[in-house]
């Protein structure tokens, strides 16, 4: 067959895998789980147990238990030794020193002193203490008497007392009123602010009329038939024997 009866690089060729175009049943799309075995079993099929064979253990190198070198001593028992008390005989401990306690002779009760007997006060005059000197204490001057008049009188009740105060810079009678605010100082608010807003519009400036010496292309610049390439009739390739027809009527 001559190569100018196929349009196109494309080449009929031995597929690589199963197509499921090829069989009219799932075929190999469809994979049953098998039945045989423990892993990867069919789940509605019943499944015996497996078994397996493990691996030899290996040896150590030095033994984990005393072996034959380790013997029981004779007569030992779960509850220690089975034989009759012994006894053994140690030496005779050292007698401990005797306690040298102080003989009447050696008590002193006249050196207690006020610790033990009844005393009269006594005072002492002590030094004086570094930088009381430097220390300035009021001298007796420098206290005051609080007052007898007026309405803080110490432990005395005080008659009632009045003051003047000053003019207040506003609300007094001498105020200037002038300097208030009059009915036109007041700014209305908008009535788009607690009302509903009605549409605006704005109207735009006029576009300049293009200039006497501005380059526009005229009416006959236009080539529309040079944009695209004419459409003509091509030779497409073959179907695939794989496409299913379209049916729009089935036979009862």
């Amino acid at each position: 067959m001559s190569a100018d009866g196929w349009v196109g690089t494309w080449r009929p060729h031995r597929p690589r895998g199963p197509i499921a175009a090829l069989y009219t049943s799932p075929g190999p799309k469809y994979r049953l789980p098998s039945s045989v075995g423990y892993q990867l079993h069919d789940p509605s099929r019943h499944r015996a147990p497996a078994y397996s064979l493990g691996s030899r253990r290996a040896q150590p190198r030095d033994a984990c238990s005393p072996g034959p070198a380790y013997l029981v001593p004779a007569r030992t028992t779960a509850r220690g030794r089975d034989a009759s008390p012994a006894f053994s005989l140690h030496g005779r401990p050292r007698d401990p020193p005797p306690f040298r306690t102080p003989g009447p002779g050696r008590y002193r009760p006249e050196l207690a002193g006020k610790w033990a007997f009844p005393r009269a006060p006594a005072h002492s005059l002590a030094a004086r203490t570094a930088g009381r000197a430097a220390q300035q204490t009021p001298g007796p001057a420098a206290y005051e008497l609080p007052p007898m008049l007026g309405p803080r009188v110490v432990g005395r009740s005080s008659a009632p007392t009045f003051s003047i105060l000053g003019r207040r810079p506003a609300g007094s009678f001498c105020a200037d009123l002038s300097k208030t605010p009059g009915p036109c100082g007041y700014r209305v608010v908008d009535a788009d602010v607690y009302k509903r807003r009605a549409p605006r519009y704005s109207m735009q400036p006029r576009n300049p009329p293009p200039a006497a010496g501005s380059r526009q292309p005229g009416p006959g610049a236009y080539s529309p038939e040079k944009r695209g390439r004419p459409r003509g009739i091509t030779f497409g390739v073959r179907h695939s024997d794989y496409l299913a027809p379209l049916v729009l009527e089935v036979p009862d």
